[in-house]
């Protein structure tokens, strides 16, 4: 089924920039994301941290996240669990702090802190699962910038459907955690 968030090339090329982005756009129902790293370095983030850092208002973005609105006034479903480990890093807690937003436009997320609990099992990347049809491992650099996301085999989506599940099966809801580590 070459549906559109299917890759024209054979090979394990990975998507990035815009390409990667209009995944967002042409799934149709879900999309659930695995998190894993401490740090993200992401360059239109970074003016956004330093205001957070520096204790300034972070704008109505963060009441209500613009993106994830996009998807979900649409009917669709946003997911993520972020596998973490207290104490949060600086990054950790700029984005931590941002989950709010997100939850109001709609998306659903849990945490895994891997220092109140251990859950085997899960992958050590990230990756996104389209449609429970397309699963897509995300690729960093060690500073933790996207290099791209890399279209997996079919054959390997039973594997990351079991992920998710084992997942959200172990994960605290987000406003649940906050509250214990605001």
């Amino acid at each position: 089924m070459g549906g559109p968030l299917q890759q024209s090339s054979g090979e394990n090329s990975l998507l990035t920039g815009e390409d990667f982005g209009r995944l967002f756009e042409t799934f149709e129902r879900t999309a659930f994301r695995l998190e894993t790293l401490d740090e993200y370095d992401v360059e239109e983030e970074r003016e956004e941290i330093a205001r957070f850092m520096a204790g300034e208002d972070m704008g109505p973005e963060w009441a209500d996240n613009p993106w994830v609105r996009s998807m979900t006034d649409k009917g669709k479903q946003v997911s993520r669990v972020h596998v973490l480990k207290s104490p949060l890093t600086d990054y950790l807690r700029y984005e931590l702090s941002a989950y709010p937003g997100n939850i109001t436009a709609g998306e659903t997320i849990g945490i895994i802190d891997q220092s109140e609990q251990t859950v085997s099992g899960l992958p050590g990347h990230d990756f996104w699962l389209f449609d429970d049809r397309h699963v897509y491992r995300m690729h960093y650099t060690e500073a933790g910038a996207f290099i791209g996301g890399e279209l997996l085999p079919a054959e390997v989506l039973p594997e990351y459907r079991g992920y998710r599940e084992r997942a959200l099966s172990a994960a605290v809801p987000f406003a649940a955690y906050w509250e214990r580590h605001r």
